[in-house]
């Protein structure tokens, strides 16, 4: 695949990397009691999700994702499956790790996992949720709506944008998805799905030029 396909236009660059950042949460790690992958088709969650294992920033980590249109390809077992067989081959031991296989969407994450980890007796006061980049703030905002008295931490790959989007090969894909999770962060809250959350004008800005530029496969 030629680069140039697989970089961000150079038109578009300021305003992706301007949604970019706003949905990255820039949370302190530190310790907590329980570690919480979100599903998806991106198996850095895992790997993140892995890393802070090793660390030491939680003794439990739950997996929770079944499967959707873009991730069965990826992830034929289901997303909560794949991530907990990359993290055992990674040293995490079988019985620090739970899994949600039913969850079809980030409110199904939470509630699932929050139920699991109560079924298990295990008390969490404080979480990490590990999640694609551009989906920390909503994950957040709808942890908060669903489960306010957790204590949340936000985190994901540390990778850029550029090496995301070459991870992804398609920029315009990326593009897309932050665009839509852009608009979610309003809609939402409008439908109480999730907490509100404030939006920068210069984040808004970008957002609409995006879509009027056609970066609008992700909008609901």
């Amino acid at each position: 695949m030629p680069t140039t396909l697989r970089t961000i236009p150079a038109q578009h660059r300021a305003d992706v990397e301007r949604l970019w950042d706003y949905h990255n949460m820039h949370h302190e790690i530190r310790p907590v009691d329980v570690g919480i992958g979100l599903g998806s088709h991106d198996l850095g969650v895992a790997k993140i999700a892995t890393e802070l294992y090793r660390r030491g920033m939680y003794p439990t980590l739950v997996f929770t994702g079944a499967n959707a249109p873009t991730t069965i390809k990826i992830f034929p077992r289901g997303e909560a499956v794949h991530y907990r067989e990359y993290a055992t081959a990674h040293g995490v031991p079988s019985g620090a790790i739970l899994i949600d296989t039913r969850a079809e969407n980030t409110g199904q994450n939470i509630e699932y996992a929050r139920a699991l980890l109560a079924e298990h007796q295990v008390q969490a006061r404080s979480v990490i949720l590990m999640s694609r980049p551009y989906q920390q703030r909503r994950a957040y905002a709808t942890c908060k709506k669903l489960w306010p008295g957790v204590d949340i931490i936000c985190a994901s790959d540390p990778l850029s944008l550029d090496d995301y989007a070459i991870g992804i090969g398609d920029p315009k894909k990326v593009i897309d998805m932050l665009v839509g999770d852009t608009q979610r962060i309003d809609k939402y809250a409008e439908l109480g799905f999730a907490i509100p959350q404030q939006m920068p004008d210069d984040v808004r800005a970008a957002y609409r030029r995006l879509v009027d530029a056609g970066y609008t496969s992700r909008l609901v």
